[in-house]
């Protein structure tokens, strides 16, 4: 493992087939290691984005929870369909605000990179209409937080 610090999160089991579905979905991401190796590793090491994490695939001991959750940042309204509708697939819930939990109950923030500059927008009351039009949204649309800071 070439990373000094990782990022783990316990798994029940499939850690294997979550990182590779994780790394095919995001870019710049990479499967590194499986100790030991074979179908069902104890430990999958990888990174997303360049940032590296490993997963633990330790049985029902610990669950994971929103406490802590993976943030991508997307770069207009197709990536963050599509990062969305993966992430969502095949028993993965949406939450509120850009949130979700993909079907291995790891927590994400799908996060346009609009988002930050709009809420930070200088006229504090264009800037409080987006943060109510993102508190009513599952997906972030950046269309209609677009459309709230101009009206």
């Amino acid at each position: 493992m070439p990373h000094k610090v990782r990022t783990c999160l316990w798994f029940d089991r499939d850690g294997l087939e979550a990182a590779r579905f994780y790394t095919g979905l995001v870019p710049d991401s990479a499967l590194e290691t499986c100790a030991p190796g074979g179908s069902n590793p104890i430990i999958v090491a990888f990174t997303l984005g360049g940032v590296p994490y490993q997963i633990l695939n330790g049985g029902p001991h610990y669950r994971l929870t929103p406490a802590a959750s993976i943030v991508v940042t997307t770069r207009d309204q197709t990536e963050t369909d599509h990062m969305w509708e993966a992430l969502t697939a095949n028993g993965g819930s949406p939450g509120r605000c850009g949130w979700l939990t993909d079907r291995w109950g790891v927590s994400w923030q799908i996060v346009p990179e609009a988002l930050p500059s709009l809420l930070g927008a200088p006229d504090r009351e264009a800037a409080a209409r987006v943060l109510a039009a993102m508190q009513q949204m599952n997906k972030i649309d950046i269309a209609a937080l677009e459309a709230a800071i101009n009206a």
